[in-house]
């Protein structure tokens, strides 16, 4: 997902995707723990990708 895309979303939707990119990123974790997943990369992707929208969603809550 581009910044870009990431900025054009609403609280509301970067809260709900925050969410399911952490339950995507808990069943990575966990099937890479069981057997070696084919893209380890995945996983940093993934953490990445919570971290910058949680930017995104402190950077909107403290304009208002």
């Amino acid at each position: 997902m581009k910044n870009s895309d990431i900025k054009a979303l609403t609280i509301d939707e970067l809260k709900e995707k925050i969410v399911s990119e952490k339950e995507a990123l808990r069943k990575l974790q966990f099937a890479h723990q069981v057997s070696a997943i084919e893209n380890p990369m995945r996983i940093r992707e993934s953490r990445r990708l919570v971290a910058r929208l949680a930017t995104e969603l402190r950077a909107k809550e403290s304009q208002k």
